[in-house]
């Protein structure tokens, strides 16, 4: 029987309790603020991100590990004697995914295998788990990969902005649109579609009415949809969480509601007060 590992990158803001208890490791993304370059979650916090974008009034720039970076990675756990299914954040959103293939071409054909999740945050972390969930089935290595690819595009992952000044900083949206997102007090939803962030909706009201807005789309696509887990993402919404969690509850669907917290790289695009609902299909 093979032994298999799953890797991941920092992007897909799986908690160290998830990653523990599930042998996954990730490599970090790197987050540069001013003259200094961290590595998202280890000498970073999204906490601490904020707190810079608030005194200094601009955005972090975020990248990828190298192709070097990626052959360290991945050699710690060739030399283990494991085959390797790496899974990337999209390569729409970074050029993580171009290095790891590159760095995968110094290894045995086959020994580092790379995947284009076509997703960011926990839709990947939802390809993650659902690989580790087929490694306890016994399945090898080559039938992982190809479930997988049958799985992505049926990640659902859509998540409500709070604040569109984030936006407004990375490029993704123009002054006018910041303008009367803040004026009208709108929140915009974004998907994640083939692989690219889409403003499917704007919504107009409460916080709770745009929460409802995610509650809803999972409900559309009941009973059609994959009732192992579902996660609850945000970047410092807890409240919004907690709601989102007991509305999940009572759909009496999921095996898990899991929680997780978006990390420095996801949080420099999105903002604080972002949240999502991401499900498989």
């Amino acid at each position: 029987m093979e032994k298999i590992k799953i890797l991941a990158d920092s992007t897909c803001d799986l908690s160290e309790e998830i990653l523990k208890e599930n042998n996954i490791s990730l490599i970090p993304f790197y987050v540069t603020i001013g003259e200094e370059k961290y590595k998202d979650r280890e000498t970073l916090t999204t906490r601490e991100l904020y707190q810079y974008v608030e005194k200094h009034g601009e955005l972090p720039k975020t990248s990828a590990p190298t192709p070097e970076d990626f052959r360290r990675f991945f050699q710690q756990y060739v030399e283990e004697g494991y085959q390797i299914i790496y899974i990337s954040i999209s390569s729409d959103f970074s050029s993580g995914y171009q290095n790891a293939c590159l760095a995968a071409r110094d290894f045995a054909e086959g020994q580092v295998e790379v995947v284009d999740s076509r997703n960011l945050s926990t839709g990947i972390g939802l390809l993650v788990m659902k690989a580790v969930d087929l490694i306890k089935t016994g399945k090898n290595k080559t039938e992982i990969i190809n479930d997988l690819n049958e799985i992505i595009p049926r990640v659902r992952t859509a998540f409500i902005i709070d604040n569109m000044d984030y936006l407004y900083k990375g490029g993704r949206c123009t002054s006018l649109q910041k303008f009367l997102g803040n004026m009208l007090k709108f929140r915009v939803e974004i998907r994640v579609v083939d692989g690219k962030m889409d403003a499917a909706s704007r919504i107009r009201g409460s916080k709770i009415k745009a929460l409802n807005k995610l509650i809803s789309n999972l409900e559309e696509d009941l009973p059609d949809v994959d009732t192992s887990r579902v996660f609850v993402t945000h970047s410092m919404e807890d409240e919004g969480a907690e709601y989102l969690k007991e509305e999940l509850a009572k759909l009496n669907t999921f095996a898990e509601i899991l929680e997780t917290q978006a990390g420095c790289v996801i949080s420099s695009h999105c903002g604080p007060g972002t949240i999502g609902v991401l499900y498989i299909k």
